[in-house]
């Protein structure tokens, strides 16, 4: 039995983050998981900056109705899914993901949960699980699954270097040029050749 396992921003959607950037006119919160590997300090210093700022969940959700998919994400994914199970495994959390997976078709998403006072304040996180990408994985081999993974961020390193098959899709060249062993592919067609020879 195998399942694909993928993240969600950068490789399905634009990040969340750099679109609510641009949208608020604060430079300071294009910082994402490609330029900061360790997402607890991240997201801290995010909800550091939307307090200073005066901004809530309302602001980021209003952003996040405007985002659409990558251009092909969802037949990409409508095809797999027609292959195989697909977990899109992410560490965005419940509050910003549903209008997305509205526009995806309602994939299964294992994500986290944000902490919102009733003004609508981002007063803080709550991770599903720690290290959620890598655990996830270990926790689906050990029920029996082999699992295929793909992502473009630092975070998605350890569930991609677990699977039996692992590429780094869209990524940034500092990442590919530090992890030289993992496939990395730019289309949809290149990573849906590569997932399908793993499957086979």
């Amino acid at each position: 039995m195998k399942i694909v396992c993928l993240d969600l921003e950068g490789v399905l959607v634009p990040e969340i983050w750099i679109a609510f950037s641009e949208a608020s006119g604060i430079p300071e919160l294009k910082r994402t998981t490609r330029d900061e590997p360790d997402y607890d300090k991240l997201m801290r210093w995010r909800i550091g900056i939307l307090k200073e700022h005066g901004l809530g969940l309302k602001e980021i959700q209003d952003t996040i109705e405007k985002i659409d998919p990558l251009p092909g994400a969802r037949e990409f994914l409508d095809e797999l899914r027609s292959l195989t199970q697909v977990i899109l495994i992410s560490d965005t959390f419940t509050q910003f993901a549903t209008p997305l997976m509205r526009k995806l078709g309602w994939p299964t998403i294992f994500c986290n949960s944000l902490e919102v006072a009733e003004n609508g304040e981002i007063t803080g996180f709550k991770m599903r699980i720690e290290n959620s990408k890598l655990t996830t994985v270990k926790a689906l081999q050990s029920i029996g699954y082999e699992t295929i993974a793909s992502g473009d961020s630092y975070n998605d390193l350890g569930m991609i270097q677990a699977s039996k098959a692992g590429f780094l899709f869209k990524s940034t060249e500092q990442i590919k040029a530090d992890h030289p062993e993992l496939p990395a592919f730019e289309t949809y067609e290149e990573l849906m050749a590569a997932i399908r020879a793993a499957l086979d």
